[in-house]
């Protein structure tokens, strides 16, 4: 009898919907930096960690060359040179605004040729959506996506990672 007692009293917290909150909704809600009536503390999450995780998300798309307008990415090559980095920059090509819940995401794309830019720019938008959110928390109100270039298949070497150093 206590046991049924307890599960009864964990399912019955009144919600605006009438119905019982389950276990990834309240932890959905935590991780936004809602304040839970049974939550122990808040969560914030930097733009820096949206930015890159949307950035991920986008790269993730196949026929997405790169990220970044041509002076983003010239910049971004000679800071590679240069610094003791590994990689490119993650954030590169997104910039974003992030409340206390919701995100809102601008991303500049380099595409490959012959990729139907409106498919992409759809899958693109709706990877960055799903991850984003999936991963914060937070509602992702809008995704802009902007394409600055197309990547040819005889693109000069100088656009390619050397194949060693």
């Amino acid at each position: 009898m206590n046991e049924q007692t307890t599960a009864t009293a964990s399912t019955s917290r009144p919600t605006t919907s009438g119905t019982a909150p389950t276990r990834p909704a309240r932890a959905r809600a935590d991780l936004a930096g809602i304040n839970v009536a049974e939550s122990t503390g808040r969560t914030n999450i930097a733009d820096g960690v949206v930015q890159k995780i949307a950035s991920i998300a986008a790269r993730d798309v196949s026929g997405v060359f790169d990220l970044g307008g041509g002076a983003a990415r010239a910049m971004g090559a000679i800071r590679e040179r240069f610094s003791s980095g590994s990689g490119r920059a993650l954030g590169q090509g997104v910039s974003v605004e992030v409340g206390e819940r919701q995100a809102a995401i601008d991303i500049d794309l380099v595409v490959e040729y012959g990729v139907s830019i409106v498919d992409l720019a759809g899958a693109v938008r709706r990877n960055v959506v799903d991850s984003v959110e999936r991963m914060t928390g937070l509602d992702v109100t809008e995704v802009n996506i902007s394409v600055g270039d197309i990547r040819f298949e005889g693109d000069s070497a100088a656009d390619e990672e050397p194949r060693v150093q």
